[in-house]
């Protein structure tokens, strides 16, 4: 009977999740089982001598008046602990739902933000390059139009990598373009140098995220100056995370008073976005120069 009625209650409860339903469908069952008990007892202790053969139905009233008050317990508390068991486990299903939900959500409104955060990247970008091409235009006609050429190029490039991660290999691919475009409007003001490990050319890194330190270096160093300025670009693997430092040899900037929407707000944001605490900015600017480094892991 003890392992009857569990079962009973089980393929009963996965018909039908009412207690009520449950608790009827187990009246019968738990009847039918205690007359069957209850006889099939009296029968051994007949047979065994402990029951006097006049006293034989008297005993089988008992045996299933006492198994029936048994069973009706265990029944009671066999309904129970299955009516309970199975709203648990259906709040639990709906709990792991619910996270699921809210976990897409969130993945959802962090994709949202991060594209909002790349929209507001692209066009400072572009509308810094095509004001280089009209300020060229009235003294530099050729170096306009190869510009404009260079600019196409580095779109199609951009275009070709909508992801929020491309390796730093494309990256500097871009890197290397809009320097090109900026050094024929600024000649030989605009000095450069670009330095990779190999290790880290695979790394994946936020789409832009050089570009933005190397124009960031750009605007303070060398636009205006008439000396114009150096930027130097490195990149090496270390210790499982790949350090990016961009360098430039400026009169600096105040890091701590970045207006909201510069570039390296919005970087700091985006590796916060992809990476957590995983992914750190750091401005070092002092009076000699400025350097930019990001950290983030290398895999």
């Amino acid at each position: 009977m003890g392992l009857t009625i569990p079962r009973v209650a089980r393929r009963s409860l996965a018909r039908s999740a009412r207690a009520q339903s449950l608790f009827l469908i187990l009246i019968p069952t738990i009847t039918l089982l205690a007359v069957i008990g209850a006889f099939i007892a009296t029968v051994l202790l007949l047979g065994i001598g402990v029951v006097p053969r006049p006293l034989f139905w008297d005993w089988v009233v008992r045996c299933i008046y006492t198994s029936l008050v048994i069973a009706l317990i265990m029944g009671f508390a066999v309904t129970t602990y299955e009516t309970l068991r199975a709203r648990l486990a259906e709040a639990s299903l709906a709990l792991r739902t619910k996270e699921r939900d809210e976990a897409e959500a969130r993945r959802l409104t962090a994709e949202a933000q991060l594209a909002a955060l790349e929209s507001r990247v692209q066009p400072h970008f572009l509308f810094n390059t095509l004001n280089s091409i009209a300020a060229l235009i009235p003294s530099n006609p050729a170096g306009a139009e190869q510009m404009t050429t260079q600019l196409a190029s580095l779109l199609r490039s951009s275009l070709d990598h909508q992801t929020a991660l491309v390796t730093l290999d494309d990256e500097l691919r871009v890197v290397r373009n809009y320097l090109d475009i900026e050094q024929v409007r600024f000649g030989n003001r605009l000095r450069y140098d670009i330095s990779v490990e190999s290790a880290a050319q695979r790394a994946r890194v936020p789409r832009l995220s050089v570009q933005t330190l190397v124009e960031n270096s750009l605007k303070y160093a060398v636009s205006h100056r008439r000396e114009g300025g150096s930027i130097a670009v490195r990149a090496v693997v270390d210790d499982g995370h790949v350090r990016i430092r961009v360098a430039d040899d400026g009169p600096g900037f105040d890091p701590s008073a970045l207006p909201e929407g510069h570039g390296l707000a919005l970087l700091r944001t985006r590796l916060a976005m992809l990476f957590g605490e995983g992914a750190t900015l750091q401005i070092r600017s002092e009076p000699d120069g400025t350097a930019v480094t990001i950290e983030l892991p290398a895999a």
